[in-house]
């Protein structure tokens, strides 16, 4: 760290001429630090960048004009490194509506090549590098002014060993692995492009397929004017409304102060805040018409899917095998879910819609086959 060339960036003007500087440049490490306690929205606190030699540390605190930033990130002259990246592009997204393309994420490149799943940045460092990186600052206050040498040094070093992570597993990467993990990194920046509905955050409570159509259109109800309040308030869902007082509500309907706050786990604050339009909503869910209840959840499967669960894994764990990746990464569950749902329970299995790319390639035909009894 003693030879490294640390630049801060705290103004318009020294943003736009650095992000000039990184058109230029063909790989860079990216990083953030933010805070996210109570709020739905992270706080950015600091964003990190490195080629290797010099650190750039973003203060965007006192930026105004995100434009360039933004250009930057989407464009394609540089490859983005980030670790682990989802709450990254939180972060990036929330700050200035744009995300990292090409995106590079060292934790996914790390179970391409055999190392491991979901590996945590200190340890695959260790791992690659051999370096022990210190724990003391993960959970410091980024918002605070100004930043102690301790998270400065951090969050530098950080970024500095995250560009030298990606050169050490380039370097081990073949043509074939490095284009299905650029598909999949491109992948997950397509999802998180996506903005979620809130009239279907219903479909995630758990036990929503237990409930009756019209208990149902309650609990659509309640759950898009939590997503949309929370979003609106910029605090936690479970702040508003805790998760595990959906279902109850749904069900048990209660059409008074006093019975809203017996239902389960309800916060008191909830009930004075919000209890009276939490009461109208679910008026509101009852007066649903039933053309347009929604539709019930499919249930979980049942347990004898599981020998068929553990065959298909199988094929995942021998493909990994062969080509020493982690297994893991070959068969999501989502992807497993929605092929068994193809076909469950009366046969004629076929491949989901979101099952595509080099999987559907490399092993695709073998899962049908298995699922419905032909010959590979």
């Amino acid at each position: 760290m003693a030879d490294t060339d640390i630049r801060w960036i705290t103004d318009d003007q020294s943003l736009r001429e650095a992000c000039a500087h990184w058109q230029q440049q063909p790989v860079l490490a990216l990083d953030t630090e933010f805070m996210r306690t109570e709020t739905f929205y992270p706080e950015a606190g600091l964003i990190q960048l490195s080629d290797g030699h010099t650190v750039w540390l973003l203060d965007p605190l006192p930026i105004t004009t995100w434009q360039p930033f933004a250009q930057w990130l989407e464009s394609p002259s540089t490859l983005k490194v980030l670790h682990s990246c989802s709450e990254d592009l939180e972060v990036l997204q929330r700050l200035c509506a744009a995300l990292p393309t090409p995106l590079f994420d060292t934790q996914l490149a790390a179970a391409f090549l055999g190392l491991g799943h979901s590996m945590g940045y200190a340890r695959l460092v260790q791992e690659v590098l051999g370096l022990e990186l210190p724990k003391g600052e993960t959970r410091s206050d980024w918002l605070q002014r100004p930043l102690s040498e301790m998270q400065i040094r951090y969050a530098a070093e950080d970024t500095l060993h995250l560009f030298e992570l990606y050169q050490a597993l380039e370097a081990r990467l073949d043509a074939t692995k490095r284009g299905w993990l650029l598909d999949d990194c491109a992948e997950q920046i397509a999802a998180a492009r996506l903005s979620k509905d809130p009239r279907e955050a219903y479909l995630d409570v758990k036990l929503a397929w237990k409930l009756r159509p019209q208990q149902l259109a309650v609990l659509r109800e309640l759950c898009a004017w939590r997503e949309t309040e929370a979003r609106r308030r910029n605090v936690a869902r479970n702040r508003l409304l805790r998760e595990r007082s959906l279902w109850p509500l749904a069900r048990f309907q209660p059409d008074n102060l006093v019975a809203l706050a017996r239902i389960e786990d309800m916060h008191p604050r909830t009930v004075r805040q919000d209890g009276e339009t939490l009461l109208q909503l679910m008026a509101a869910g009852k007066a649903v018409p039933q053309s347009d209840w929604p539709e019930t959840p499919e249930p979980p499967m049942g347990p004898e899917v599981s020998a068929v669960l553990k065959r298909l894994r199988n094929i995942g764990k021998a493909k990994a095998e062969q080509l020493a990746m982690a297994p893991e990464i070959m068969l999501r569950k989502k992807a497993l879910e929605g092929l068994l749902r193809s076909g469950y329970k009366d046969g004629d299995y076929r491949l989901p819609d979101d099952f595509n790319g080099w999987r559907k390639e490399l092993f695709g035909e073998q899962l049908l086959a298995e699922l419905n009894g032909e010959p590979a």
